[in-house]
C-alpha cells in the first residue's frame, strides 16, 4: 500500500510539504489550505483563547459576513470544529462554544500518541534515504524557528514535520487514521505553541524523534514520539489555565 492508495483529498493534505519528492506532491494550486480550513483555524484560536467564550453561539450568517464568505465554508468549518469539540451542533438551534470534556480531551491526545507513535517506529524502518533528508531539514527549519519565536510559522513547519513521518511510514490506512485524529486534536496542540519556551521545548522533543528514526530505532522512535504527544497536551493543559 502507498500514498496513491489514500483518498485524493487526504493525500494532498498529508504529502503538501512533507518533505516528499515533488513528483510525489500533489500540484501546488489543488494543495492550498481551504478556506474551510482556514476559518477553522480562525475560529478554533478565537475558541481556544477565550474570545469565543462558552455557550457563545455561532451563527452561519454572521460568520459569513465576519469573513465575507458563502455559507457554505463556514458550515463545513464548524462540522470540523464539532469533530474536536470545541463547538456543540444543536439539530434545530444553531451551533454554540462548547469545551471538550476531560475525559474526551484526555481519549483525544491518548489516541494520538499511539497513532504518532506507531507512524514515527514504521518511519524509522521505511524511510528512504532521500525521505529521511527531507526530514532532517525540515527539522533544522524548526529549530531556527524556535529562535525567531514565531509560533504560528513554527505551528505550520510542526506540521510538515508531522506530515513527513506520517508518510515515511509507507502506510497508507494508518497515514489517514493518524491525520484524521490530528485534525481533531489540532486547535489544543496548535495553542500550546504559545506558551513562553515552547518552541524550543518541542524542537527538543523531535529532536529525540529524528535521531531515532535516522538510527532506524523502531521502539525508540515511537517511544520519543509518544513522550512527545504527552508532553503537548500537558502544554495545553498549563496554556487552557492560563486563559
Amino acid at each position: 500500500m502507498s500514498l496513491d492508495d489514500l483518498p485524493p483529498r487526504t493525500r494532498q493534505r498529508l504529502v503538501r510539504d512533507s518533505g516528499l519528492p515533488r513528483s510525489e506532491r500533489a500540484p501546488p494550486a489543488v494543495a492550498k489550505i481551504t478556506r474551510a480550513e482556514e476559518l477553522r483555524l480562525q475560529l478554533a484560536d478565537d475558541i481556544v483563547r477565550g474570545a469565543l467564550a462558552p455557550g457563545a453561539p455561532l451563527d452561519e450568517t454572521e460568520i459569513a459576513k465576519r469573513f465575507n464568505v458563502s455559507r457554505t465554508p463556514v458550515r463545513e468549518a464548524l462540522r470540523q470544529l464539532a469533530a474536536s469539540g470545541l463547538i456543540e451542533a444543536r439539530a434545530h438551534r444553531g451551533a454554540v462554544v462548547a469545551r471538550p470534556s476531560v475525559d474526551r480531551l484526555t481519549g483525544m491526545f491518548e489516541a494520538m500518541a499511539e497513532l504518532e507513535g506507531l507512524c514515527a517506529g514504521l518511519a524509522a524502518q521505511r524511510m528512504t534515504p532521500v525521505e529521511r533528508q527531507r526530514l532532517e531539514a525540515i527539522h533544522e527549519e524548526l529549530r531556527n524557528l524556535s529562535h525567531a519565536g514565531n509560533p504560528e510559522r513554527f505551528h505550520e513547519v510542526n506540521e510538515r514535520f508531522h506530515n513527513a513521518i506520517y508518510a515515511g511510514a509507507h502506510n497508507a490506512y494508518i497515514a489517514e487514521i493518524t491525520l484524521a485524529t490530528r485534525v481533531r486534536v489540532q486547535p489544543f496542540r496548535r495553542a500550546q505553541f504559545r506558551n513562553l519556551g515552547r518552541l524550543a521545548k518541542s524542537h527538543a522533543e523531535h529532536d529525540r524523534v529524528v535521531i531515532a528514526i535516522l538510527r532506524g530505532d523502531k521502539a525508540g522512535a515511537a517511544s520519543a514520539m509518544k513522550a512527545h504527544i504527552e508532553l503537548v497536551r500537558g502544554e495545553y493543559e498549563i496554556y487552557a489555565v492560563s486563559v
